[in-house]
């Protein structure tokens, strides 16, 4: 038999399971809830053993469904070959990685360290290829995936003062999805990058940043489970970019037409950088 015939047949007995990374907290874990009240098994990623763990019961035992998880840190090279490696000793065929998983630099780009910034592309952007390379060969086989990117609506907006090389990683990501669809769409599998604007999270508190959110107006503001609810609904349609909210559908419109002079001058009013000086 083929190899590829023998592998086709060994995930077809295989149980279907949903990967999330970043699953502990904020959109990543309110994504793990949308997906288990339709009854989505689970793979849970994250640095928090303890909080994986905790969270993996709840999960299971308010939804009836199974649910697993795994500690890494996707800063680590190794990380999305451990994930895989896991997910296939445990017999899981995983038909939909969302890749969420979040990292902010607090500092100022002349302040922060190189390994920092290395870390931080790592997350954001080398371990999400990584982990689609890796899982989209079985989705391949199986003719069938779905796949999301958590990006932001930073992807379009003008160049910010505040962590340099966000805006440009998520670009690249949007760019990213935008190319896996034009790849892989004929043989069923789709991409689906998501793009929030301010978030209520504990991210930015975890991250340092929680100053510049404290500024932004309320009314920019939406909840994760809003923005989780909106993006796993447009992944599994096949959605090709999600932006959450009718605000943000309008701010991201008006991005693509409104000169970046005017912008600039708004952002300066409504979420002022701070490093400003």
């Amino acid at each position: 038999m083929p190899s590829n015939q023998a592998d086709f047949l060994y995930l077809n007995i295989m149980e279907n399971y949903s990967l999330v990374t970043g699953a502990s907290s904020g959109i990543g874990l309110e994504i793990c809830k949308y997906l288990a009240s339709k009854k989505h098994n689970l793979i849970l990623t994250a640095r928090n053993e303890k909080k994986l763990k905790d969270i993996s019961t709840e999960l299971s035992n308010s939804f009836k469904i199974k649910c697993d998880y795994i500690s890494c840190d996707l800063s680590m090279i190794e990380s999305p070959k451990e994930i895989y490696d896991y997910c296939k000793s445990k017999k899981y065929n995983v038909n939909v990685l969302v890749n969420n998983a979040g990292f902010a630099l607090p500092n100022s780009f002349e302040k922060t360290p190189m390994e920092d910034e290395e870390r931080f592309l790592r997350v954001l952007s080398t371990s999400v290829i990584s982990l689609t390379k890796i899982f989209i060969n079985d989705m391949i086989l199986n003719k069938e995936g779905k796949i999301m990117i958590v990006s932001s609506v930073a992807a379009y907006a003008p160049p910010s003062k505040i962590q340099v090389l966000y805006g440009p990683v998520k670009t690249f990501m949007n760019r990213f999805s935008e190319a896996l669809n034009l790849s892989y769409n004929n043989i069923g599998i789709t991409c689906t990058a998501l793009c929030p604007g301010y978030t209520v999270t504990n991210f930015h508190t975890a991250s340092g940043v929680q100053d510049e959110m404290d500024r932004v107006p309320k009314f920019l503001k939406k909840s994760a489970k809003r923005i989780a609810i909106e993006g796993v609904d447009g992944m599994l349609k096949g959605k090709k970019i999600v932006v959450p909210t009718k605000t943000w559908k309008v701010i991201v419109f008006l991005l693509k037409i409104v000169p970046k002079s005017v912008f600039d001058f708004l952002s300066s009013i409504m979420a002022p950088g701070r490093y400003d000086d």
